[in-house]
C-alpha cells in the first residue's frame, strides 16, 4: 500500500512536472503558427498589391496612348438675375472647353454643339453674380455644367469642363 501510495504521489509529481512542459510547447507551436500564418498572409497581401500594381500600369500606359482630346465651346456673354436689392444689370462672359475621351467621342460631340450652348445658355441665365464667387462658386459651376452637357450628349460623354476664362462685371 506504501509503495501503491509512493506510485501515485510519482505520478502526480510527474503529471504536475509535464504540465509546464506541455504549456510551454503548446505556447511555442501556437508563436510559430500565427508567425506562419502571419508571414503567409503578408506575402499574399503584397502580391496582390504588387499585381494590382502592374495592372495599374499597364492601365496608365494605355491611357497614355490614348490622349484626351480638347474641344473649345464659343464664348459667351449673357445678362445674369440682379442680386435681391439690385438693379442694376450683372453681365458674365465664359469660355470653356470641354475635355473628351478620345477623337472617336470628338467626333460625336461636334455636332451636338447647339445642344451644349443651349445647356449652359439656359443655366446660366438663372445664375446671379454672387453664385461665381469665390473657388466654392466656380466648382459648384463646373460640376454643374458637366452634370447638364452630359445629358445633352448623352451617349457620348464629357470627362470634364474647364473654365479658359470666367469675368462677372
Amino acid at each position: 500500500m506504501a509503495k501503491k501510495k509512493a506510485q501515485a504521489e510519482g505520478e502526480e509529481g510527474a503529471a504536475e512536472g509535464e504540465a509546464p512542459k506541455s504549456k510551454k510547447k503548446l505556447i511555442i507551436i501556437a508563436a510559430v503558427v500565427l508567425l506562419a500564418a502571419g508571414g503567409g498572409g503578408g506575402y499574399v497581401f503584397m502580391k496582390k498589391k504588387a499585381a494590382a500594381g502592374d495592372g495599374h500600369g499597364e492601365h496608365a500606359v494605355a491611357e497614355v496612348k490614348k490622349p484626351s482630346v480638347f474641344l473649345d465651346v464659343r464664348e459667351m456673354v449673357l445678362n445674369l438675375t440682379p442680386d435681391l436689392g439690385q438693379e442694376k444689370a450683372r453681365f458674365a462672359k465664359l469660355r470653356i472647353t470641354l475635355e473628351l475621351k478620345d477623337a472617336k467621342v470628338e467626333g460625336e460631340v461636334k455636332p451636338l454643339m447647339p445642344r451644349v450652348e443651349d445647356a449652359v445658355q439656359v443655366y446660366l441665365r438663372d445664375l446671379r453674380a454672387s453664385d461665381f464667387a469665390g473657388s466654392v462658386g466656380l466648382y459648384r459651376l463646373r460640376e454643374e455644367l458637366l452634370k447638364r452637357v452630359n445629358v445633352a450628349l448623352y451617349p457620348a460623354k464629357v470627362e470634364a469642363v474647364l473654365f479658359k476664362d470666367v469675368i462677372v462685371q
